[in-house]
C-alpha cells in the first residue's frame, strides 16, 4: 500500500512579513500565522491522519504545537525536514535568494547546502517514511525546498524548473509515496530517525 502524504509549510512568520530569507534561523509566527496556524489544525484534524513528521526549526514547531494543541496525533520531528541552509546569505533578502536559486541547484551555498542536497534529504526520509508507515495518512510539516523536493522525487517535476517559479502559497498540497518506491530508490538512509514523539517530545 501507498504512503498518502498531506503536506504543510509552516505558517507565517515576521521574517515572511519582511521579507527576508529565514533558513535554519528559528523565526518567529507573526499574528496572521498564528491565525493561519489555528486554520491549519481545523483544516486537518478530522483527514484521517496518522502521525505528523515536523521540520525541528522553531517556526514549524511553533506552528504543529498551535494546529495540534490537544496533541491528538503523534508527532516526530525530523532534522531532514529543514529549509534550505543558506550559510552566510542566511537572514538575507528573500529577493536576492531567489536570483541565486538556481546557481547553487549542485553547488551550496557558502556556508551551506545546495538544493541537490535537500533533495538528498529528502530521499533518505522518504525510505525510513515507505518502510515504516506504509497504507497510512501523514502530514507533514516543512519548507518550500522540502516541496520541491518531493514534486521532482514524487511527481518528476524538474528541480531547476521548480527553482525558476514563484514560491506561491496554497493550503497544503497532497504526494502519494507509492508501495515499491523504497525498493525502486534502493539508497541507505544517512539518518536513524528516533522514535516518535509527542509535541513537546
Amino acid at each position: 500500500m501507498a504512503v498518502d502524504i498531506v503536506y504543510e509549510t509552516p505558517a507565517v512568520t515576521t521574517d515572511d512579513e519582511a521579507g527576508i530569507a529565514t533558513g535554519w534561523l528559528p523565526g518567529q509566527l507573526s499574528e496572521y500565522g498564528r491565525r493561519a496556524a489555528h486554520e491549519l489544525g481545523a483544516r486537518r484534524r478530522t483527514n484521517g491522519l496518522n502521525i505528523v513528521f515536523c521540520s525541528d526549526l522553531p517556526r514549524a514547531v511553533e506552528t504543529v504545537q498551535i494546529a495540534f494543541p490537544l496533541r491528538e496525533l503523534p508527532v516526530h520531528f525530523d532534522t531532514r525536514l529543514r529549509e534550505c541552509d543558506y550559510g552566510r546569505l542566511t537572514g538575507a533578502p528573500v529577493s536576492e535568494i531567489a536570483e541565486l536559486r538556481l546557481r547553487h541547484l549542485d553547488e551550496p551555498f557558502p556556508g551551506g547546502q545546495s538544493y541537490r542536497q535537500v533533495v538528498e534529504q529528502t530521499i533518505g526520509f522518504l525510505r525510513d517514511l515507505s518502510a515504516a508507515w506504509n497504507g497510512a495518512r501523514v502530514l507533514v510539516v516543512a519548507h518550500s525546498a522540502n516541496r520541491w523536493a518531493l514534486e521532482h522525487l514524487l511527481n518528476g517535476a524538474d528541480l531547476a524548473d521548480l527553482l525558476r517559479s514563484p514560491d506561491e502559497w496554497q493550503p497544503g498540497w497532497s504526494y502519494r509515496l507509492p508501495s515499491d518506491w523504497r525498493r525502486r530508490n534502493p539508497r541507505p538512509a544517512r539518518h536513524q530517525p528516533g522514535r516518535p514523539t509527542r509535541q513537546g517530545g
